[in-house]
Order: C-alpha cells, then sequence, then structure tokens
C-alpha cells in the first residue's frame, strides 16, 4: 500500500474532563448517565447528529424479560422505557418464546429522550465528532483525539469509556481485539424499514387460523393475538419466492409490529461478509441492502396476506450492526455461561438473551436457549493490559457465540450504566479503574433500580 508521512504537529486540547464516553448509542447514553454526580465533568462524544444509536433504526428492544417471564433489565434502561411510555413512544415489555420478550419503541422519540437525560445531569455532548486516535501515558489511556470539521483536537480524560460498539477507543489504545468466529466470519447487519397500510386483520388469521400454509416455527399462534408481536417463520412462502426468482436474502420472514396500528418493521435484509470497521465494506452493506429492501417489498406484496397494498414509510438512517471487533478483557464471557445461567461476584449486569448466531454465510440462523438468566462480570468491561479504559457495549469481552447473547440493546444499556457507575466511584476512591471496590458499584447500581439476580 502506498504511504504518506503526516508531520508532527500540535494539537489543540478542546477540553479536560473527569470522565469521557466515546459512542452514543445504547450504551453510551447510559454510561454518561451513570457516570455523572458528585461534580464530575462528564463528556459524550458521538459521530452521528442525534444520540441513541442503534436504538433510533426501529428495532425492537429485546430481553428486558428472561426466559422465565422476569424482569431482568432494570434501572436506567427501564428509566428510558417509563419517559418514552410518557409519551406513548413505548409499549409495554412483552413475553416472546423465540425473543424472551420486545418492547416496541419511537425511534424519533429516542432522540429527543436521549439528549433530556444528557442535559438533565449536565453531561456534555459533541456530535459530529470521531475519534482517531488515543493518548496514553505508558499503558494507561489519557485522552483521545478526535477529528471532525473542525480539524483534530484532543481531549484529556481521567477516565474513558468505550461505547462505540466496534472497539475503537480499544483499538487504539492497543487493547487485544478479535471478530467473529474461528474463520473471521461476523454476523451480517440489516437495513431495518417500516412499511405501512398493511391489512393486520388479514396478517393475523393467516398467522393464528391458517398454521398449516403460514407456520411461525416454534412461535405458538396465541403469540400473535397481542397487539405487539414479531414474526420468525413463513420459510414455505420464502422458499416459493426463491423459486420464483426473487432471491430473498434470509431464510424466514421478520417482521415487527409498530405503535401505528398499521405499521410493521420489516428485519429481513442481510448483506454476508460486512465488516463495519472498513469504511468501503460497511459502503457496500448499505447499498446492497438497499438493493435487497425492493425485492423483500415484492416478497410481501405476494405472499404474505395482509401486505398487498404496503407502502414504505422510513428506512433507517443507517445499516444495523449485529458484530464486529471484540474486546478480550479480564475475563471473556461464553457461550457456557450464558446456557448455564452461570453467576460470578463481580456481577455488574444480569442478561436473558439466547445465544442468536446470525449464521455469516447462507441465510438462516441458530438459537440455543438457557433455563434462566445469567451475570455478565465486572472484568468483560476491563482490558487485561490497558489501563483508564473501559469498554460497554457489544464490543465488551465476550466470544463469538456469547456476543450472540449479549448484543441486544437491553443488555448493552445495562453494561454501559455499570460502566459508568465504576468509572465515576473508581475517581471517588482514587484508584484505577481496574481495582475499583466492586461492591460499592453494585450497591450503587442497587440504588439506581438496577437489577442483580
Amino acid at each position: 500500500m502506498r504511504t504518506w508521512h503526516e508531520p508532527a504537529r500540535e494539537l489543540p486540547v478542546r477540553a479536560e474532563v473527569d470522565i469521557l464516553v466515546v459512542g452514543g448509542g445504547p450504551s453510551g447514553i447510559m454510561a454518561a448517565k451513570a457516570a455523572a454526580g458528585n461534580g464530575r465533568k462528564v463528556m459524550l462524544l458521538e459521530s452521528r447528529g442525534y444520540l441513541g444509536g442503534n436504538l433510533t433504526l426501529g428495532l425492537p428492544i429485546l430481553a428486558y424479560l428472561d426466559v422465565n417471564g422476569k424482569q431482568c433489565v432494570k434501572g436506567f434502561a427501564q428509566e428510558l422505557i417509563d419517559r418514552l411510555a410518557a409519551r406513548g413512544a413505548a409499549g409495554p415489555h412483552v413475553p416472546c418464546k423465540n425473543h424472551m420478550s420486545l418492547t416496541i419503541i419511537d425511534p424519533e422519540e429516542v432522540k429527543t429522550v436521549a439528549l433530556e437525560m444528557m442535559e438533565e445531569v449536565g453531561v456534555e455532548v459533541l456530535m459530529y465528532v470521531f475519534c482517531s486516535d488515543v493518548i496514553k501515558d505508558g499503558d494507561t489511556v489519557r485522552g483521545v483525539i478526535i477529528e471532525s470539521k473542525a480539524g483534530r483536537e484532543v481531549i484529556f480524560a481521567k477516565t474513558v469509556i468505550d461505547c462505540t460498539g466496534d472497539g475503537d477507543v480499544a483499538t487504539r489504545a492497543g487493547v487485544e481485539m478479535h471478530k467473529g468466529d474461528k474463520d473471521g466470519g461476523m454476523q451480517p447487519p440489516t437495513l431495518m424499514y417500516s412499511v405501512r397500510k398493511v391489512d393486520m386483520a388479514a396478517f393475523r388469521d393467516a398467522l393464528v387460523n391458517h398454521r398449516d400454509v403460514f407456520d411461525m416455527d416454534v412461535m405458538p399462534p396465541e403469540q400473535f393475538a397481542r397487539r405487539y408481536f414479531i414474526t420468525v417463520g413463513l420459510r414455505n412462502q420464502i422458499n416459493q419466492a426463491n423459486k420464483d426468482g426473487l432471491d430473498i436474502p434470509v431464510a424466514r420472514t421478520i417482521l415487527i409490529t409498530g405503535l401505528k396500528d398499521d405499521q410493521i418493521w420489516v428485519n429481513m435484509s442481510r448483506v454476508s461478509g460486512v465488516d463495519s470497521t472498513k469504511p468501503e465494506s460497511y459502503t457496500f452493506g448499505e447499498i446492497e441492502a438497499r438493493r435487497q429492501m425492493y425485492r423483500i417489498n415484492a416478497y410481501l406484496r405476494r405472499y404474505v396476506p395482509g401486505f398487498k397494498d404496503l407502502e414504505v414509510e422510513k428506512v433507517a438512517p443507517f445499516l444495523g450492526i449485529r458484530e464486529s471487533r471484540v474486546m478480550v478483557g479480564k475475563y471473556v464471557l461464553t457461550a457456557e455461561d450464558i446456557l448455564e445461567s452461570r453467576r460470578f461476584d463481580d456481577v455488574v449486569t444480569v442478561a436473558g438473551y439466547p445465544v442468536d448466531i446470525h449464521h455469516s454465510t447462507g441465510s438462516d440462523c441458530t438459537m440455543l436457549f438457557a433455563k434462566d438468566n445469567h451475570d455478565i462480570p465486572y472484568r468483560c468491561l476491563v482490558p487485561e493490559k490497558v489501563g483508564g479504559l473501559l469498554v460497554a457495549g457489544r464490543c465488551s469481552s465476550f466470544t463469538h457465540e456469547a456476543m450472540a447473547g449479549t448484543r441486544v440493546m437491553s443488555t448493552c444499556m445495562a453494561l454501559g450504566q455499570a460502566a459508568g457507575t465504576a468509572a465515576r466511584i473508581a475517581l471517588d476512591e482514587g484508584v484505577a479503574v481496574a481495582d475499583v471496590d466492586v461492591k460499592a458499584v453494585q450497591k450503587d447500581l442497587l440504588a439506581n433500580g438496577a437489577f442483580l439476580g
């Protein structure tokens, strides 16, 4: 590869803060809110022009409830739902056989509520900036270099929390990272979009009363009599559409009811081989997913009752990434930890989603279910060798298989609250984040409504 030597230069220091959170998605919002307090100066960086990340894509939030119907994610993540619900912008936590539970939200209202939550606790939000590098003192992160239309600038921080989803800060800090399965294959992304003018009565009738034709795999018919539901099935219809030349990218029809009576969110595009850490690959994914959308709409109109008059309402602002870089931390959570419902003394998050692996090639997925929820220990947020840094969200310390069960937004929000809490308490104690009193973190989390089992 051809290279160019960039001359050294002095960079302006934009800010010096106590805690810097990079990434304003589900984990970042909660990390920043939890980090604020005791007069701490907290700053939140976001590359887009709004907060919320994957919360703004039209996805339901999965697994507030566990396999036994018990709510295992509470705290600030529940506060978000309460605030949205007060505006008519969130539904209840509805049990779901495949996904434990789904909670429908208005993706646009999330942007407003997230900003209000930051303003109320005094978090300084800075948008339209990327973290392009880190500043280290030995093995300890002391700040980041950001890039924007204003150029390159420095933000110093006593603690940095990486909530980028892709582990951008951790990677630049030299933390050991991995991607995908043993062959590097990652779960493919999806471009969400919503459609209107769906005849919900006809759709429900097909799912409830004609299961011999419109099969929903393991999902029971009574689930579709509810106001809110998600479908995962109709394999025969997709097989027929493929025989007829439509080339549908998924093996099953995944549709989610919206907050509006005739609204459905479509989760059916699938672009294998996309790496969101490479702009050319991410660009290809965006383009290909939009191409797929037209074939998917043709399929819905022709093969699924109630969709013949559908109209596209809105398309998500960016491709939803399921998997990219993941950190190797002081503890690496495994699929066995999830499936055996393991407990840890340093638990900071309880999660209840199954191991849900969308295959890196082909069109199907594998789901493995536990009999109960499971713990995620604090060590999963702490890099093994780099100090001054915590990593929260889907890029925390998991194996490929475990990340397939911890990547959902409810769990990521809980991990964010844990990271922000630990960062604040570590500063209060005058210790490194790796050495924080986890019992004190747990006590603070419980006082702020979190569930720890």
